[in-house]
């Protein structure tokens, strides 16, 4: 290569640099544009509030407790015997 080559190779890869500088700052925007508001949060706490008596008292119904609906006796509902 030349001299002349390597100076014209320099100069582009220059203004290229430049170039390519210029239209990622329009691209990304500048670090002002970048920030973003968060809200806070306040950290978890091991206090609980004791819930409503209402509906978490000693007469209350269990939602756990297993509800039978008729007599059924079939111990295999899904073997399709009919019974």
């Amino acid at each position: 290569m030349k001299q002349k080559d390597v100076a014209l190779i320099l100069v582009i890869a220059f203004f290229g640099a430049v170039l390519a500088l210029v239209f990622s700052n329009l691209i990304f925007g500048s670090t002002q544009t970048r920030k973003q508001e968060v809200e806070v949060v306040e950290p978890i706490s091991a206090n609980f509030p004791t819930p409503d008596q209402r509906y978490f008292n000693s007469k209350s119904i269990n939602p756990t407790q297993l509800i039978e609906i008729g007599n059924n006796h079939n111990t295999d509902p899904f073997s399709g015997s009919g019974h």
